[in-house]
């Protein structure tokens, strides 16, 4: 039985206003998948680009695993997202012009056991954005401790 991985980048969520959400496979190999499973990743610095027609991972951090013999991965190596292609196409066409970027939001694995990669169109906020993100936030909890308290 496979545990349930869910690896999330709340720095994204931060950092970026996402306008919409994909979930896409990934290319990996069998080291890779193993140490995903025991949930050595990082996916905090990482972001998503096009070369050719295919999106790609880069930067994403997925350390090597330990038992693995000298054919083991790179730990910051391309990795190749899995979209359909009416998916890729308008994704490309919304960086290009819109001037947007992608982001992975969360890799988590399925029922199935493969990883996925939930990705983001997103926008960057500006310093004031993230400051009424903050002041949104702190007013909320000091709500609901007043709820709590009756």
């Amino acid at each position: 039985m496979i545990k349930e991985i869910n690896i999330v980048n709340k720095r994204a969520r931060f950092d970026y206003e996402i306008l919409e959400s994909y979930s896409a496979g990934m290319v990996l190999t069998g080291t890779e998948i193993k140490s995903i499973r025991l949930g050595k990743v990082q996916i905090a610095e990482s972001f998503c680009e096009f070369h050719g027609h295919e999106l790609f991972a880069i930067n994403t951090y997925i350390e090597e695993y330990a038992f693995g013999t000298a054919f083991n991965h790179k730990s910051r190596s391309e990795r190749k997202l899995l979209l359909n292609k009416k998916e890729l196409k308008t994704l490309a066409r919304k960086v290009e012009t819109k001037g947007l970027t992608i982001v992975p939001l969360r890799l988590f694995t399925n029922e199935k056991g493969l990883a996925k990669l939930e990705i983001g169109l997103c926008r960057g906020k500006k310093n004031y954005d993230k400051r009424e993100t903050l002041k949104d936030r702190d007013t909320q909890r000091d709500i609901d401790r007043l709820k709590k308290s009756f």
